[in-house]
């Protein structure tokens, strides 16, 4: 087995966040060690300022740790600079947000094809991917609808088919089905578990739902900005 299969995806070590300085500073993370492997679903519990948005926030390097080490296939994410780590967002991961997050004024393919405009691909490439991608999850007749004409299920397929877009190897997803009624937050897991099975994205899940949470193989819960529990279903 090479050096490389055997690099862990994520690995944190001591990990910590601190918001604000002095008496006003508040330490949402106090020193997580965790390691995720490639190709695992993990869901992310815990109460309300538990910090466990906090901690997808420096997965995704959408934030930076305070102190503790964090590396994503044995890179230090910490020694990467702005321009860096908005690559490392730009071709290694994607996000899906509880709110959709899509722009209300353009169509299911131009939502889609936003991440490979920022990349730079080309028109005809953004048009193949981003077809793609919808039609993967199930709406290759919805290309041209705005999300006012789409159902709340279908904005959220509209938002993974945005995340998987640019085939990140991890897709984070920030209580994917917070907005979504039983039934449809039925078939937006049945489609991430596809994902994660099928195409072997690892996927992280925020969720207060212990029944979403049971969709995947290994649960984390956070409490006071520490690790409480890890456990791996069999």
């Amino acid at each position: 087995m090479s050096e490389r299969a055997k690099t862990p995806l994520i690995e944190l070590h001591g990990l910590t966040k601190t918001y604000g300085a002095g008496d006003a500073a508040f330490q949402a993370l106090k020193g997580i060690d965790l390691t995720i492997q490639q190709g695992e679903f993990v869901a992310i519990m815990g109460p309300s300022g538990s910090g466990k948005s906090t901690l997808m926030n420096v997965l995704g390097c959408l934030d930076a740790p305070t102190t503790g080490s964090y590396r994503y296939q044995g890179i230090a994410v910490g020694s990467l600079d702005t321009d860096q780590r908005s690559l490392l967002r730009r071709y290694a991961l994607g996000f899906v947000f509880q709110g959709f997050n899509l722009l209300a004024r353009t169509s299911s393919l131009e939502n889609v094809e936003l991440p490979l405009l920022y990349r730079g691909d080309s028109r005809k490439e953004r048009h193949r991917k981003a077809v793609a991608a919808l039609t993967s999850v199930g709406l290759a007749t919805k290309l041209d609808s705005r999300p006012s004409e789409l159902s709340g299920g279908q904005q959220q397929r509209v938002a993974i088919a945005r995340a998987i877009v640019t085939e990140p190897g991890t897709l984070f997803a920030d209580e994917p089905t917070g907005n979504l009624d039983s039934v449809t937050t039925r078939d937006i897991m049945e489609l991430l578990t596809r994902l994660n099975q099928d195409r072997g994205i690892t996927v992280l899940m925020v969720t207060h739902d212990d029944h979403v949470a049971a969709t995947a193989r290994r649960t984390v819960l956070i409490k006071d900005g520490l690790i409480e529990s890890d456990l791996v279903r069999t």
